[in-house]
């Protein structure tokens, strides 16, 4: 199944989130979450990186993520073994009630 998915109305395609983690090999695997808190759309990519991450690899994450989506997103990091193994790259899991 196709895992694009429009927020704030632009798209965000599952390659640009593969171009992210290229871009940053401290990056095992990343999975983004878009979510909508109060309505509001946001985007976290969430990355297994081994070692734990540090404030200026999630810095580089955010301004990889911003130039290849045109989009602000936020970062955050897991631990190794954190993302299910089921080749979701974008899960969408806003609500609209």
């Amino acid at each position: 199944a196709d895992q694009t998915t429009k927020v704030k109305g632009m798209f965000v395609h599952p390659g640009q989130i593969a171009q992210v983690v290229r871009r940053h090999p401290e990056i095992t695997r990343a999975r983004l979450v878009v979510d909508n808190p109060e309505l509001n759309d946001r985007m976290t990519l969430m990355c297994e990186v081994a070692g734990g991450g540090s404030e200026a690899l999630a810095e580089a994450i955010t301004a990889s993520i911003r130039e290849l989506t045109k989009l602000r997103g936020e970062v955050a990091f897991l631990p190794a073994g954190a993302l299910a193994n089921d080749g979701k790259v974008i899960d969408d899991v806003r609500t609209y009630a």
